[in-house]
């Protein structure tokens, strides 16, 4: 499997608060790495930093061999990183499918089969983002991620403040884009056995380093360790 995604030695945080510290791992092409940790932990920073959102003050990221720490956060869509943020960020005074149309580009990802994998979204297309519950925009944010063609798909605690019934929606969607479609994925998720029965590998930060990592079958499988990092064994 060629190597997708390469992260070197690091830091990066707000201004000159360091959050990140020498942070350092590879993701292969199609593989899903589950990223964890406790609440502050550098998971979030880690996510925006890949997508340009912070001040990065050292180390390599590399993407398909790309130098994409070199690049201005307005052109890593076109990089290949597609990004669904925890705030969702859908363009909410336009319809659903206007907010696909207006960032689409071309390859196998099209609105139509963003309606395919979220019918909600089919019956909802001409609704404003305004007229959207909550897991509809969640939906809808994957689905902008989705048209933009990523290499790289990220995913910030996708399943947060969800109904029940929409977080298995989520995760059977999630597990397609993912294990069907063979789309590179980092999601970060508070929780850890959900996302590790369709990832492949996992990453646990703690302020800001790598404390463990793992497959995320060996990790799921153990959950006196998944208490002991995360306080969480179930």
């Amino acid at each position: 499997m060629s190597e997708l995604l390469r992260i070197e030695n690091l830091s990066a945080g707000y201004g000159e608060a360091v959050v990140l510290h020498d942070v350092a791992f590879t993701l292969g092409e199609g593989q899903t790495l589950a990223l964890l940790g406790r609440n502050g932990t550098g998971k979030t920073t880690l996510i925006n930093t890949l997508a340009g959102a912070t001040r990065q003050h050292g180390g390599i990221i590399s993407l398909g061999g790309q130098a994409l720490h070199e690049i201005a956060p307005h052109l890593r869509a076109a990089a290949g990183i597609g990004w669904v943020p925890q705030e969702r960020n859908i363009f909410k005074s336009l319809t659903v499918h206007e907010n696909l149309t207006a960032v689409e580009r071309p390859g196998k990802w099209s609105p139509q089969r963003v309606y395919e994998m979220f019918p909600r979204l089919a019956e909802r297309k001409t609704n404003l983002g305004t007229q959207l519950s909550g897991g509809e925009q969640q939906m809808l944010a994957v689905g902008r991620a989705l048209v933009l063609n990523p290499r790289l798909l990220l995913l910030d605690e996708p399943l947060e403040g969800l109904a029940p019934i929409i977080v298995e929606e989520l995760l059977r969607a999630i597990r397609r884009i993912t294990q069907d479609e063979g789309l590179a994925a980092i999601i970060v998720e508070q929780h850890p056995q959900a996302i590790l029965a369709i990832s492949d590998q996992a990453v646990v930060l703690d302020h800001g380093t790598i404390v463990h990592t793992d497959s995320a079958a060996s990790l799921r499988s153990q959950p006196q360790v998944l208490d002991r990092l995360l306080g969480v064994a179930r």
